[in-house]
């Protein structure tokens, strides 16, 4: 990996780059740049300027988002920023994700970005804030360690506001200008330091948590761009899932690892990237409900659970679960929890609808793991008692699922009467997602159970006259897994 050409940290040199034109630089900050090199840097390249830019897909969409932002608060600055890069290691950063709320209202994705919505008679004017292209004259594009030619060309202002369709200006401005701004404003916190201290004295952390909820809520019901956006994630989640099957011999020969590793090149293939940390967790790792580590081994004769999903560039993700048989069998055992889970989901999915609960698939799912667990033998009394007591939790432990969009556990900030006690309408997509877990060391179940995690999860659309499933193209009735696994493995 090539090293900076800088004697300083990253930020100051970039911060004296930006101020000082490259000739002047006899100070040591560019060792071995002569003024013949920097003069040679400064000429000679071609005009890269593209003048037959056509908007973004979603830029009809995220016009609208704003408009309704605007409605919500009007007379007050509303600031939304895109978030920064975050050091991983020293001098190298973590791929750069912008932030929800920012990528929602514009389509933009780069960092330093912020979305500033600024007060008018009748509403707000929107501006896109970026960083423009880097600067040829001062030498940052070939010497600052985020110029052109170390991470690539940004787009120019001009180019940015044919793409998303708002005015963009220079973002480097925009703290003074913030500063110097009066009048009440509000921000969307936790991405970027410097516009919150910015504007510290126009903003209060309840204004601020307002904004938060109404963009988590305007989240809740999916206009035509987003359910095509998880259609498509879910399409190539589907495929990263078939991609898994067919190596799970090489999986056996060395690790989990092996599994992540698949799923994650359709993901960046087809897609952005993954979705969240992908879920391999074989053998007694399945009942470990968030098992990202995945070092474990692969056995035949276990069952593998993958929770998956595809992100597409656009940042929509898919969130799917399938509990698989290593060796393409399930044991009678494991085919018996496994059915008890379908059984259970296909409940959950069907009270899935306009007009009903949200909590409705939750405790349909729920009443049929209870009437299984008493059933074996493994819970005891009544289904209402247990559910009362809710006894059992001890093996199915977590919701039957959230609502699902740009965030894997999408609108999280939504008010509980918005979300978990609101009325189901067409356009929300939520996962349902059951599951029994039998831990290795539980002295209250029989030896056999021990060790074995099920969980099916797939994503649902709530339509006009019922529910969609998104991820349907991976079978889910043990038959049809054991059939499926079958056909991919020849």
């Amino acid at each position: 990996m090539a090293e900076e050409l800088t004697d300083k940290p990253g930020e100051e040199a970039a911060e004296e780059a930006a101020e000082k034109p490259i000739k002047q630089r006899k100070n040591g900050l560019y060792p071995g740049v002569s003024d013949e090199l920097a003069e040679s840097m400064r000429s000679g390249w071609a005009d890269t300027e593209l003048t037959d830019l056509e908007p973004i897909a979603q830029a009809g969409h995220t016009a609208r988002r704003r408009a309704a932002l605007s409605a919500a608060f009007p007379g007050e600055r509303l600031v939304v920023p895109a978030g920064k890069l975050r050091t991983r290691s020293n001098d190298t950063e973590y791929g750069f994700r912008a932030s929800t709320e920012y990528a929602y209202l514009t389509g933009n994705q780069t960092e330093d970005g912020v979305l500033v919505m600024e007060p008018v008679e009748g509403g707000h004017e929107a501006t896109l804030y970026l960083l423009p292209r880097s600067d040829r004259e001062n030498g940052e594009f070939w010497l600052d360690g985020q110029g052109e030619l170390w991470v690539g060309r940004r787009h120019s202002l001009t180019e940015a506001e044919k793409l998303y369709g708002i005015p963009a200006s220079d973002v480097r401005k925009l703290a003074d200008a913030l500063a110097g701004a009066t009048g009440p404003a509000r921000v969307v916190r936790g991405h970027d330091a410097g516009i919150e201290q910015a504007l510290t004295d126009k903003v209060t952390a309840e204004r601020d948590e307002e904004l938060r909820v109404f963009l988590s809520e305007a989240r809740l019901v999916k206009d035509a761009f987003e359910i095509g956006q998880l259609e498509q994630a879910c399409a190539s989640t589907a495929r990263g899932f078939e991609d898994v099957v067919k190596v799970l011999d090489k999986a056996e020969a060395t690790s989990e690892r092996y599994i992540e590793g698949t799923f994650f090149l359709r993901a960046r293939v087809e897609g952005n990237d993954i979705g969240y940390g992908s879920i391999c967790a074989a053998g007694p790792h399945a009942t470990t409900l968030h098992w990202v580590r995945n070092n474990g081994e692969v056995r035949s004769g276990d069952l593998l659970l993958l929770d998956a999903g595809v992100e597409t560039n656009e940042l929509y993700t898919a969130d799917v679960t399938r509990t698989l048989p290593i060796n393409g069998r399930y044991s009678e055992l494991q085919k018996k929890i496994y059915d008890a889970v379908y059984e259970a989901q296909e409940a959950g999915i069907a009270a899935v609808k306009p007009g009903a609960a949200y909590r409705d698939f939750h405790d349909a799912a729920q009443r049929v793991l209870a009437e299984k667990l008493i059933q074996w033998g493994l819970l005891e009394g009544s289904v209402e008692r247990v559910l009362e007591l809710g006894l059992q939790r001890r093996f199915t432990l977590h919701g039957t699922g959230h609502m699902l969009g740009m965030d894997v556990h999408d609108c999280a900030a939504a008010r509980r009467e918005a979300y978990v006690d609101c009325t189901l309408e067409p356009g929300m997509c939520l996962t349902v997602e059951p599951g029994l877990y039998f831990q290795a060391d539980d002295l209250t179940v029989p030896e056999e159970y021990r060790g074995i995690g099920v969980r099916i999860e797939d994503d649902i659309l709530v339509t006009q006259d019922g529910n969609r499933n998104l991820s349907d193209a991976l079978p889910r009735t043990s038959e049809d897994v054991e059939a499926w696994m079958a056909s991919l493995k020849g």
